[in-house]
């Protein structure tokens, strides 16, 4: 048995340490498509307007942590970022923010048919191809890491930074 599983039903095993060769695969994923986002045009803060908003819908707190200090490093508003759940609701969001973060609850709510299609309409009009593939691949990539966060149950610690 592994430092990270436990007896008790109420703790939860480490998927990510417990196979760590299936995570360090899925780390290089992310790699490749931070890579092939950048190579299409979409910025770090883009990128991580996707990661936040995907972490939004799933309800992992330990991404939300993480992806927000990545886009504060990354230049992103404290302002944009507290309002970004209601991203629709605001003048704030550029027109191809707009249609990542579409693509990004259409790919992450697969379930609706016309969201799909109309998120992907817009972004057509506002994105290259290359643009659309890489922002539904960067929403693919923490749509992942959420599931591992999530059914890991990776704690978030309190900081003392700002």
């Amino acid at each position: 048995m592994s430092d990270h599983t436990h007896n008790s039903p109420a703790r939860r095993v480490f998927i990510d340490k417990q196979s760590p060769q299936a995570f360090r695969a899925l780390a290089q994923v992310a790699e490749v498509v931070r890579t092939t986002a950048s190579e299409a045009g979409l910025d770090r803060t883009a990128v991580e307007l996707i990661n936040l908003r995907v972490s939004q819908l799933n309800g992992c707190a330990y991404c939300l942590d993480v992806h927000t200090r990545a886009a504060l490093r990354a230049g992103e508003s404290p302002q944009r970022l507290g309002v970004l759940s209601a991203w629709r609701d605001t003048g704030l969001f550029t027109p191809p923010e707009r249609a990542v973060l579409a693509l990004a609850e259409a790919t992450t709510d697969p379930a609706s048919a016309s969201m799909q299609t109309s998120a992907y309409e817009a972004a057509r009009q506002v994105l290259s191809a290359d643009q659309v593939s890489a922002a539904i691949w960067v929403a693919v990539t923490i749509n992942a890491f959420n599931r591992v966060s999530i059914m890991s149950k990776h704690p978030v610690s309190l900081r003392r930074d700002r």
